[in-house]
């Protein structure tokens, strides 16, 4: 991994130096624009929409547009006087109970390694705040913003999530949220013993990105010269349940049977359902006849 910053946790009078790396990473498949005929990359040029002509780097400023259309251009000594922390420093701010902050707030995660300097106070804080249960609310400045962020310790290495401010998380405003719908007691019971059903502990190791999987195999076959299958289409969703009741019971049913291993409806368990499929489609042999 390579460092994309560099500053220091500041907690109290004590100053802990330390590196920024990104602990998240995306794996989707990249692609680029091309000319279908020859496979050539399609480049787009920066053109002013009011001479035609082509702007070089040098020349391109931040416009802010105005709700008449006009534009307030922004040049490099106005940010210069913005109130933004260039002191490179991770302020610890307080300390506050992990369950009390929404994960909706959450935008980026980071590793945070210490400098050889560093080491011990780094490791007295992540002792001391692993011990707490608590998680550290700090503010810090990256890429020219600044935003509030939380200290929390996985795997023995301090993470900094950074976070949006209150204005920038959207409040749900959804029709039926003022609807009065009325939820029967059995229903709610039924649903209740679905979710236990289908407690399990939480193994992401057990999820793949199944898309990602099947792209990647398209291309490589493209790759090879191999004719391409295209993928089954999926079957048409079924409305919603009539019987919410109905519904929610038969899921409770089908989950237990999955769990237990129990047969389905009708004597016959999912393998021995395929078992007995697998030997239709097998071609029958022809007796020999006896000499």
């Amino acid at each position: 991994m390579r460092s994309i910053w560099k500053g220091a946790i500041s907690f109290g009078l004590v100053t802990i130096p330390v590196r920024l790396f990104s602990a998240t990473e995306q794996k989707d498949v990249s692609f680029h624009q091309v000319h279908r005929e020859d496979g050539g990359r399609i480049r787009y040029k920066r053109v002013c929409t009011k001479d035609g002509e082509e702007v070089p780097y040098s020349d391109i400023a931040k416009g802010y547009e105005l709700a008449t259309g006009e534009i307030v251009v922004l040049t490099d000594e106005d940010f210069e006087g913005l109130p933004l922390s260039t002191s490179r420093r991770i302020d610890v701010l307080q300390f506050a109970p992990a369950d009390q902050i929404d994960p909706i707030y959450f935008a980026k995660s980071y590793y945070l390694e210490p400098d050889a300097q560093g080491a011990k106070p780094y490791v007295l804080l992540r002792n001391a705040l692993e011990s707490s249960g608590q998680v550290a609310v700090v503010k810090v400045a990256l890429r020219q913003r600044e935003s509030l962020a939380t200290l929390r310790v996985r795997d023995g290495v301090f993470v900094l999530e950074t976070m949006l401010w209150p204005d920038e998380i959207r409040r749900p405003d959804f029709e039926f949220l003022d609807e009065d719908i009325e939820v029967r007691p059995q229903e709610l019971k039924m649903a209740e013993s679905l979710i236990a059903t289908m407690e399990a502990d939480f193994d992401p190791a057990a999820y793949h990105d199944s898309y990602r999987e099947a792209l990647q195999e398209v291309i490589e076959a493209k790759v090879a010269g191999k004719e391409v299958m295209a993928p089954a289409e999926a079957e048409e969703e079924g409305g919603p349940a009539v019987d919410l009741m109905a519904a929610l019971r038969a899921s409770v049913e089908a989950a237990k049977r999955e769990r237990s291993g129990e047969p389905a409806k009708g004597g016959k368990t999912a393998k021995g359902a395929k078992e007995k499929d697998a030997e239709k489609a097998a071609p029958k042999r022809k007796a020999r006849k006896s000499a």
